[in-house]
């Protein structure tokens, strides 16, 4: 729906109030410069004032002009403390792999607490993240916290998140993070994750590798990082084929695209985004009559279910999953409660050997 010019005034002048440009207790422009500023009549800045008034934003002073409220926030703040708080969640899948996990874990931790929660999902994709975005917006959460959505690229809802800080909300991203906005963040190490995964199958003398990674996802440009590193560290030459990328929108493709390139190269050990793609990979080698691991050797990440599952284990890294969702819900009460953020968490991952992994 469309806002009317006063609301559109009242809003852009309630953002410069809330982020500090308007301090407490001064006078903001006057209805002339504002009128000017606008482009408006002087009765839709009076409406517009009047809105702000009528929030305890505004004060009028007669013969003197309109001041910030210099109570507002405190009590703001205070009627804050007495009512039920929402934490608003956004991830990009809920009822898919490690997501319901996490969830378990943040709803865990918000039981005992007077807050609800307020779930929705983008499918990493930018349109459904605005629209999850503001539906917290219009719904009032008092904090956000966030799986963000194609972390790797640049995101065209940046400027939504610098609203949702200048009105106040602390956010927290979990997995991943934008790293435009410098917002707190807790996540694995994905760095080590790939590390880890290269390490281990060099250790078991796996000369030939390829690596699968997502491209659009940070994780997956860390991991690659901890991929280059490892042969870097144990001097194993790679080319620009044994590294295969895709995208949320080119995943059903890359299985195709590994079992090409495995034709066409002397590969021995695989490692994989996560336990998702080595699962399908995996299945599809097996029906093929390749045997894991004696014609590859595969490592997953994220030890989801989907590790444990069929006639092969996966050797995988660890993902803390309702750690995770725990940690989370505490970092955004107590930053509620305090006004002060908490310290980012990042976790160390631990390789967990099963059986998709022999040595040469």
């Amino acid at each position: 729906m469309n806002q009317s010019k006063y609301q559109v005034i009242a809003e852009d002048i309630r953002t410069k109030i809330l982020s500090g440009d308007y301090p407490q207790d001064t006078a903001i422009p006057p209805e002339l410069k504002l009128q000017k500023d606008y482009g408006v009549s002087r009765h839709t800045v009076r409406q517009a004032i009047a809105v702000l008034v009528n929030e305890g934003l505004l004060r009028k002073e007669k013969g003197s002009g309109t001041y910030v409220d210099n109570h507002y926030k405190a009590e703001q703040t205070n009627r804050k403390k007495s009512e039920h708080k929402t934490i608003g969640v956004i991830t990009t899948y809920l009822s898919d792999y490690i997501f319901p996990s996490i969830i378990r874990g943040i709803e865990q931790s918000l039981r005992s607490d007077n807050y609800s929660l307020l779930l929705a999902s983008t499918n990493n994709d930018y349109a459904a993240e605005k629209e999850c975005l503001q539906k917290m917006i219009d719904q009032g959460v008092d904090g956000l916290i966030v799986e963000p959505t194609k972390s790797a690229l640049y995101n065209p809802n940046l400027a939504l998140y610098v609203s949702l800080r200048e009105r106040g909300i602390p956010i927290v991203m979990i997995n991943a993070r934008y790293e435009e906005l410098n917002t707190p963040y807790i996540c694995v190490d994905d760095v080590s994750v790939g590390y880890l995964a290269t390490e281990f199958l060099i250790k078991k003398q796996h000369k030939k590798l390829l690596f699968v990674t997502k491209t659009d996802d940070l994780q997956g440009k860390y991991r690659l990082k901890g991929f280059i590193e490892a042969c870097e560290a144990y001097e194993i030459q790679f080319s620009e084929g044994d590294v295969i990328t895709y995208t949320t929108e080119t995943r059903t493709q890359v299985i195709h695209q590994i079992l090409e390139r495995l034709g066409q190269k002397d590969v021995t050990g695989i490692v994989c985004y996560n336990d998702q793609i080595a699962n399908l990979l995996a299945t599809e080698l097996m029906e093929r009559d390749y045997k894991i691991p004696a014609d590859f050797s595969i490592i997953g990440n994220d030890d989801s279910s989907l590790s444990r599952l069929g006639s092969v284990k996966l050797t995988t890294l660890s993902h803390p999953k309702e750690e995770m969702g725990k940690d989370a819900a505490n970092w955004i009460v107590r930053t509620i409660e305090t006004g002060i953020p908490e310290e980012n968490i990042c976790y160390k991952p631990v390789l967990i050997e099963r059986d998709s992994v022999k040595g040469i």
